[in-house]
């Protein structure tokens, strides 16, 4: 079965990189930072960018026919280690239930974002 690209119309078609890619059941989500609507970041602290970072992670999902509940792997990488907690109670009311597998990092991010995740989820 080949990979099926999925592009999120909402971002510029000049961006090299596809929103997601499913390659079976596997759903690859490229990484998400807090972006709102217009194309920028956001104003606002880790709450307000995590829970529109996690809501363009959705969008990107919904692409390929997944939510959430369908993420078995997330990548975050945080600007600043000191936001770690409050990230984790946003990040807690967006997986209210089973917990995919995680990993997060500190890093300097290419764009004026709070943080960035990317996320692999399994098509059920």
């Amino acid at each position: 079965m080949a990979a099926q690209y999925y592009k999120d119309p909402s971002q510029p078609a000049t961006l090299p990189f596809s929103a997601a890619v499913a390659a079976g059941d596997l759903v690859f989500v490229s990484g998400q930072v807090a972006k709102g609507d217009d194309g920028n970041i956001i104003p606002g602290d880790i709450e307000a960018h995590t829970r529109q970072t996690l809501r363009n992670v959705e969008r990107a999902l919904a692409l390929a026919g997944c939510t959430l509940r369908d993420v078995v792997k997330v990548t975050v990488w945080l600007q600043d280690a000191g936001d770690f907690a409050r990230f984790n109670r946003v990040y807690a009311e967006f997986f209210p239930g089973d917990k995919p597998a995680r990993s997060t990092t500190q890093a300097k991010l290419v764009v004026d974002s709070r943080i960035e995740i990317e996320a692999i989820a399994q098509k059920r």
